[in-house]
């Protein structure tokens, strides 16, 4: 995110050319990403794409080659009339053209139905996605600056996500699956738009990283690789929303819906069932009487000396809870990730301020991605954290400096501090909750793409540089199919005592719009007098601000006033208790299904 000051000209991200160019990196440092593994990887996932297809029975003709001569437009030489089913289900899309010229090139399209057809339309942006993937670990060796390579690396390991995102929704959208509810690997129709959104994201970080790397080569090429893969799950995502709608938003924007609401007999008394007994008692028993798979100590009276030795020993893909204990120390580990292949890992720490993860790495000393500053980043799913802090002590003048990036599904972070300035807590994609945690930052220090509730947290404002602006949230929904959001549910929004001795020279804001359907609530929440009494800043003139959407229900304190707030269309006081719910756990995150099995406590609805 970028550095607010009171110039307009500063309102876009931060200019890459306004520091010092990066010295090229030896080829001797360059990680090789190509290895012969890519390539089986995507020959069996066209092979399952393949075997899908066969069995939904649509037509022999839907036979899927491994890379099609044909990738959404012209190639064949022959113009194909849509069909009126196809031409129905793309008037739903953003980009209909391209919708259209995708659909009519695969092999079996014309003559599938519009249930069908959001099959096809995952699948042909699978193929597009993988394809590209692949591809892209060919120009590897290629001599990249560091920058480049950052930003080169973070699509790498984003379209691998899509890839696997993508593959998971073609199984649980096939006939099949839609016909037998309980189909092996199929998912929700939650867990599906989740995982669209998420691609999409993904895609969206992707490019995002390049735009700011220096013109040349390897960002031609790959702009080239990546062309339309946005649009094309952009499509995949409305085509599919559009079958599935129930229209629950009422009197919430279309550009706001959401998916299914929850009915009252699924609302929970307790936790989300993706918390079960054995976790719920976990979150709260005292780290001495657990027994972890892994200790990490570094006195060497552990299992480890570092956390990314302790991951390394996780199991990948674990069913099972997989508990790594870190005792109290401070940790300071490059690159420390938790991979999307190491589901369900638990990290129990002695408490905040004790067990320290930290780092210093940020956009404008190291010349990377802000993707790539994190202290320390989870995308495997199931991820949880309990009783630590997650720091990035780059300051103020260095800019983007994440401490924490989760891209996580169902992941939990509980009792922990989360300490930076610019960009703190990176909330990149899927389904988040965070409970009794207290995040500190400056701009833009609540920032991403994810469907995130956070809630019974403490939300510090910290003095940030001479002349900047302090924005809480920084919401990045770039499509209005997304199911993605910042929800902050009872918490307290505070300043520090830097900031409180500074006697209001700089001005605190909710939050503003990255994106054009940025979306942000605050429900039942303290907000202190350094909120400023306009509430949200702008992000550049009237950018999103008949799109977004922002609210406000029953907050409270000297900054909840909400007589002076802005007057944007997309702006709105929420009034109605069934409005402001569909932003809380239980129909936000659907977090009623998951998180009772984690063990962290949560409020399901709007209060107790």
């Amino acid at each position: 995110m970028n550095s607010l000051s009171p110039s307009p000209m500063n309102y876009g991200r931060l200019n890459p050319k306004s520091h010092p160019e990066p010295e090229p990196e030896s080829t001797s440092n360059q990680h090789n990403n190509s290895n012969p593994k890519s390539k089986s990887k995507l020959k069996l996932l066209f092979t399952v794409a393949f075997i899908l297809i066969v069995a939904a029975a649509v037509s022999v003709t839907l036979a899927v080659t491994l890379r099609p001569k044909s990738s959404g437009g012209s190639g064949s030489g022959i113009h194909r009339q849509p069909t009126k089913a196809i031409s129905r289900v793309c008037s739903r899309t953003l980009y209909q053209n391209l919708c259209v010229n995708s659909l009519v090139e695969f092999p079996g399209s014309l003559i599938a139905s519009e249930k069908e057809l959001v099959h096809i339309s995952v699948n042909v942006t699978l193929q597009r996605v993988g394809k590209a993937y692949d591809t892209s670990t060919d120009i590897n060796n290629l001599a990249m600056d560091t920058r480049v390579r950052s930003a080169y690396n973070d699509c790498l390991e984003l379209l691998d996500d899509s890839v696997d995102q993508l593959q998971s929704s073609l199984m649980s959208v096939a006939p099949s699956a839609l016909s037998e509810s309980s189909a092996s690997g199929a998912g929700s129709p939650d867990d599906i738009i989740t995982w669209l959104s998420a691609s999409l994201t993904n895609h969206d970080t992707c490019t995002e990283g390049l735009s700011e790397a220096e013109d040349g080569e390897v960002k031609n090429l790959m702009k080239d690789k990546l062309k339309d893969l946005s649009e094309l799950v952009s499509n995949s995502l409305a085509i599919y929303s559009s079958a599935n709608d129930d229209n629950e938003f009422g009197d919430t924007p279309i550009e706001n819906k959401r998916r299914r609401l929850m009915s009252d007999s699924e609302q929970p008394s307790d936790f989300p069932k993706w918390v079960g007994k054995k976790e719920r008692r976990l979150m709260d028993m005292p780290a001495s009487a657990i027994q972890a798979d892994v200790v990490v100590s570094k006195d060497g009276n552990g299992t480890c000396k570092t956390i990314k030795e302790a991951i390394k020993l996780a199991p990948q893909k674990s069913s099972r809870r997989f508990i790594i204990y870190v005792r109290a120390g401070r940790y300071e580990e490059k690159d420390l990730k938790v991979g999307r292949k190491k589901m369900n890992l638990m990290f129990i720490g002695d408490g905040k301020g004790k067990t320290v993860i930290t780092g210093g790495i940020s956009v404008a000393a190291d010349h990377v991605t802000t993707f790539h500053t994190a202290s320390f980043a989870a995308t495997g799913a199931g991820f949880m954290a309990r009783d630590m802090t997650f720091e990035n002590y780059a300051g103020p003048e260095k800019h983007q400096a994440v401490a924490l990036r989760v891209g996580a599904d169902k992941s939990v972070v509980y009792r922990c501090s989360i300490i930076g300035y610019q960009d703190t807590l990176y909330v990149h994609s899927q389904r988040q909750f965070y409970r009794d945690c207290d995040i500190y930052g400056t701009v833009d220090f609540i920032f991403g793409n994810a469907a995130v509730v956070i809630q019974n947290c403490n939300i510090y404002a910290r003095k940030p540089m001479a002349q900047q602006k302090i924005t809480i949230t920084a919401q990045n929904r770039k499509d209005p199919n997304q199911n993605t959001g910042i929800s902050i549910h009872s918490c307290k929004l505070l300043a520090q005592p830097d900031l409180l001795a500074s006697n209001g020279s700089f001005q605190t804001f909710l939050g503003r719009p990255w994106k054009l359907y940025s979306r942000t609530v605050y429900l039942l929440s303290f907000m202190g007098g350094h909120i400023d009494p306009k509430g949200w800043l702008e992000w550049d003139g009237t950018f999103a601000l008949d799109t977004l959407y922002y609210g406000e229900y029953m907050n409270y304190g000297p900054g909840g006033a909400i007589g002076r707030r802005v007057k944007w269309p997309g702006y709105r006081v929420i009034t109605s208790a069934i409005e402001a719910s569909r932003f809380t756990v239980a129909k936000f995150i659907f977090g009623s299904s998951w998180l009772p099995s984690t063990g962290v406590a949560f409020v399901a609805g709007l209060s107790e």
